[in-house]
């Protein structure tokens, strides 16, 4: 069966069936978001098989040399009908068919119908499988129908020089503003010139870029990226909407507002003596051969500059805008779950009591069952029922005491267990508590144990082996500073300077302090 000649008719059929199952996933009436992107999930992947059987069949037809060697094998020679050839391999197609005579068929048929397999089908839904299309959303997003920014709202709260701290309503807002300027382009230059504003950047890039592909599986995010990217080199040059550091900060070591700038640290210093004494701490830039000539007294000359530290500079506001450009563009796409995410935000806020809101989720998860005229006889019956709890399937309790409903249970993964080693094994239930036990004292104890510190790094990582690997990995790419976060000390002198621990010490042996 190593034909090439069969496995490329193989290969066509399987092309073309692949289509007709893609045509019949997508013409069939979706009555909610959830089915419908659960489609645009198993599109998207049928997709992906047709596209690598595309590209496995296009270098087939390619190699020539084997096409004529499998040519000349079948063909037979000019001075004689030989056919041997031919028989001989029919022979072998034969015995082959006739030991497995589904072996072709069923696997590919069993894969077809995977895809085109509708959920719920047997009726009983209590106890179906868990959806993974669910998993990939959290409580917050809804499968797919808003954004979840709560950490970006957080982080960029977090910034200098913003102003007024806005809301989250406030947030949506500036994000929705994407459409019209780049975003955060309001923000003044001192603070889109930051290492914090960078790495706020990226994360909402990469946050927007993810749901993107998460919500909108049959979109084409990365082509768009790469055009967005091509259209950002074009604006760099031209120096459209981001200008040079020269033009944003005073000349390095040099006073702009009666203070001292040190390029290094990005930081103003209002005494000489505590801009002396900060030279030599770790988070100034060491001596090297590049670094220009000093005075006595350790200072660097009025005017001077440091070539690495300018070109790290520009490289960070370059990053800055680079990422800034890519973060809009997916804004400008996603405005319509923008302004549905504003709209819940509002109705949520507007929502009064506990029992609106759950109303509110159980007309969600279930849009087409009709809601029954409330009667005397039914509040009667009610009442006997609030009487005594009835929990078989052992249910988390509600704000009222009483066992949530299942469909709560179920929307909120509360089902699924997830087990941390680290923990002693402890096991979580639903995703929610699993992400939120990262931050917790027991998971923090159990990294302390182990020697690591618990930052953003080790985010995920639930296994011994793989969190000492992680650390190792980190260690060797000279990331040191999360291994010092943990015993990092800081100490403030007189004057509102704050330093660490070793930095204070070898100070004060000076005098400077």
């Amino acid at each position: 069966m190593d034909s090439v000649i069969e496995i490329q008719r193989q290969t066509h059929e399987e092309i073309e069936r692949f289509e007709r199952a893609l045509y019949t996933l997508l013409s069939r009436p979706n009555s909610t978001h959830d089915r419908n992107l659960q489609n645009e999930h198993k599109a998207s992947q049928m997709l992906d098989r047709i596209n690598s059987r595309v590209a496995t069949l296009n270098g087939l037809y390619l190699d020539e040399d084997a096409r004529k060697v499998e040519l000349d094998a079948l063909s037979a020679p000019s001075q004689q009908n030989d056919l041997s050839e031919f028989y001989s391999r029919l022979v072998k197609i034969q015995e082959h068919h006739n030991k497995y005579p589904d072996a072709l068929s069923v696997g590919f048929d069993l894969e077809i119908a995977a895809f085109l397999d509708e959920p719920g089908q047997d009726g009983d839904e209590e106890f179906e499988e868990e959806d993974p299309i669910a998993l990939l959303f959290s409580g917050e997003e809804n499968y797919g129908k808003y954004l979840d920014l709560y950490a970006n709202h957080t982080a960029y709260n977090n910034l200098k020089n913003i102003g007024k701290r806005p809301g989250y309503l406030q947030y949506l807002d500036l994000l929705l503003a994407a459409q019209n300027a780049p975003v955060h382009s309001d923000l003044p230059k001192e603070t889109r010139f930051t290492k914090d504003f960078e790495t706020y950047i990226k994360n909402l890039h990469a946050y927007l870029l993810s749901f993107t592909k998460k919500a909108q599986p049959l979109l084409d995010a990365d082509t768009r990226q790469r055009e967005a990217a091509i259209d950002f080199e074009k604006r760099w040059e031209l120096r459209e909407g981001w200008e040079d550091l020269s033009e944003s900060k005073p000349q390095a070591n040099g006073t702009d507002t009666g203070g001292i700038w040190c390029s290094a640290c990005q930081k103003h210093y209002t005494k000489q003596t505590v801009y002396d004494a900060h030279l030599v701490q770790k988070t100034h830039q060491g001596p090297s051969s590049g670094e220009p000539p000093t005075n006595p007294n350790g200072s660097v000359p009025p005017g001077a500059t440091h070539p690495t530290v300018q070109s790290s500079a520009k490289l960070r506001i370059r990053n800055s805008a680079y990422y800034t450009h890519l973060a809009t563009d997916l804004l400008i796409s996603l405005v319509p779950i923008l302004n549905e995410t504003k709209s819940n935000v509002e109705r949520r806020f507007s929502l009064g009591t506990a029992r609106e809101r759950e109303q509110e989720l159980m007309e969600q998860a279930n849009p087409t069952a009709p809601q029954p005229a409330a009667t005397a006889e039914g509040a009667a019956d009610e009442e006997e029922e609030e009487e005594r709890i009835y929990n078989p399937l052992k249910l988390s309790l509600g704000w009222d005491g009483k066992p949530i409903p299942y469909w709560l249970y179920k929307l909120h993964g509360l089902g699924v267990e997830y087990r941390c080693e680290i923990c002693s094994d402890h096991v979580y239930m639903g995703r929610k508590n699993f992400d939120r036990h990262f931050q917790e004292s027991r998971h923090a104890f159990g990294m302390r144990a182990l020697g690591l510190p618990n930052t953003k790094h080790f985010h995920e990582i639930t296994r011994i082996e793989d969190a000492l690997a992680l650390a190792e990995k980190l260690k060797q790419e000279g990331r040191h500073e999360i291994f010092e976060q943990e015993t990092m000390e800081e100490l403030e002198d007189d004057e509102g300077n704050v330093y660490n621990r070793k930095t204070y010490d070898d100070l004060k042996k000076q005098g400077l302090i």
